[in-house]
């Protein structure tokens, strides 16, 4: 930054006293207000940006998922600017501290004062003028410094720390991607978590081709999906809920991940399924296109009732939502058992880029036993010759191989059965078992294995109003 434009900083910064902080930059530190109690980033930023235009809800996402996928390389600019370190400042001035930098790096179209301004003031309206002092030398200093200071990833010996920080991981989970994957692997699936996650669409009622033509009247471009053909990409910055073909529940958002793992399953034409842990619901959608009936269930009143909305608005008159535990199943028999468990959720870093640092070791463990306890319930659930599918959108093999194996060595009644050639693509199968990974197939990543229970023929529940009466 010349001398000229550091002078027009200074004068702007130390000549506005009174900055309006405007209302994007206000949602975006209650959002980070939000992940530090714990909230999930979309539960929050729905509640934060709820009374924002369009335009403002893009640019905070832009803004907070940006930082949360450069929150290394922003620590990396600020620490030795800090005297003292990070130890000495609220978790929350970081945050805004960390706001102020996305801005300034990566936020090109915020002007350098508007950047360092608003921030000091947010710092100065939450905790006071010394912080706020402090907040405005370090992003002057930055703003000044950083071009000709930086990050320092390529003269790190260890390239684990390397790549930590370039891809801004917490250096144990790329450890333990590097030491299952291979370094080039690794880092392929690093890179991939840093990359917008498409729009992708499933037709429902209506053809994929007639979906695209309706898109396409409406100014919305759409692109196919290799591993899923029927499914549409959609164009960046597209507002689904204004779109006449949403509202008439013509399509519903699901990425390519997740349809795979419906496919897996290959459920026989006319079955009664059991989706034990069914929210958001998609996965319920998909099977509903062979099932008789799908009940779709979930502990959670509230994810119940959005899921019951949105079939309402597609029109799956035969889903049936359902509130119940999946350790206590809601449905005393059915064909097929889909368990997608709760997990740490590795799979999806890309739409999610708060769970690479909410993620615990420890969490494996605690997880585990709740994989293993839905597992086992629903395997009481599953009838001679019908399917049990288990399935996480994680990469690690503690929720995934290691929970199939244990479950597969104490219950020999069931038996690993891939599904049938052509339910999806061989390059998604290994061994017989669902891998769907970041890296190598561009989607979300996904595990599925697919059990058969040992006993009679497949015996499919063909009447809904017996299959109804199965539920307890």
């Amino acid at each position: 930054m010349n001398a000229r434009v550091n002078a027009r900083v200074s004068a702007r910064v130390g000549s506005s006293p009174r900055v309006r902080v405007t209302p994007a930059r206000v949602a975006a530190a209650e959002i980070l207000t939000d992940l530090r109690g714990g909230t999930l980033l979309d539960a929050a930023f729905d509640r934060r940006t709820s009374g924002l235009d369009a335009r403002d809800r893009r640019w905070v996402q832009e803004l907070v998922w940006g930082l949360l996928r450069r929150r290394n390389q922003l620590d990396a600019l600020l620490a030795p600017r800090i005297t003292g370190g990070f130890a000495i400042l609220h978790e929350d001035v970081l945050d805004l501290l960390r706001l102020g930098v996305a801005q300034l790096q990566y936020m090109g179209s915020v002007p350098v004062y508007a950047a360092i301004a608003q921030t000091v003031e947010l710092v100065k309206q939450r905790h006071g003028i010394g912080a706020s002092k402090l907040a405005n030398a370090v992003l002057r200093r930055i703003a000044r410094e950083s071009a000709a200071d930086p990050l320092p990833e390529e003269t790190l010996a260890d390239p684990l720390d390397a790549l930590a920080l370039h891809y801004s991981h917490p250096r144990w989970i790329v450890g333990r991607w590097v030491a299952r994957f291979g370094l080039a692997d690794a880092e392929a699936l690093l890179a991939a978590n840093n990359a917008p996650a498409p729009i992708v669409v499933r037709p429902y009622g209506v053809a994929s081709p007639a979906l695209a033509a309706m898109l396409a009247v409406a100014g919305v471009g759409t692109h196919e999906v290799s591993l899923v053909p029927d499914s549409l990409a959609l164009d960046s910055g597209v507002l689904l809920t204004e779109l006449a073909a949403f509202q008439s529940g013509q399509f519903f958002v699901q990425d390519p991940a997740a349809t795979l793992v419906a496919r897996y399953a290959d459920i026989p034409m006319a079955a009664l399924v059991a989706d034990l842990c069914a929210a958001p619901g998609g996965k319920a959608l998909e099977l509903a296109r062979r099932a008789s009936l799908v009940v779709a269930c979930d502990r959670s009143v509230a994810r119940a009732d959005r899921m019951l909305t949105g079939m309402g608005r597609v029109n799956a008159p035969n889903v049936q939502t359902v509130v119940a535990d999946a350790t206590a199943p809601a449905v005393t028999s059915a064909d097929v058992v889909l368990v997608d468990v709760p997990c740490t959720g590795t799979g999806t870093y890309r739409r999610h880029p708060d769970a690479r640092w909410r993620l615990k070791i420890s969490d494996f463990a605690v997880l585990g036993m709740t994989q293993r306890a839905i597992l086992q319930a629903a395997a009481t659930v599953v009838v001679p010759g019908g399917l049990l599918i288990y399935s996480t959108c994680s990469l690690e093999p503690e929720e995934n191989d290691d929970v199939v194996d244990a479950f597969l060595r104490t219950h020999p009644d069931f038996v690993l059965e891939p599904p049938a050639l052509g339910a999806v693509p061989e390059t998604v199968l290994d061994a017989g078992r669902l891998r769907v990974l970041p890296q190598r197939h561009g989607t979300d990543g996904a595990f599925a294995a697919r059990m058969r229970r040992r006993g009679a023929g497949d015996t499919v529940t063909t009447d809904r109003a017996t299959a109804t009466e199965a539920i307890a």
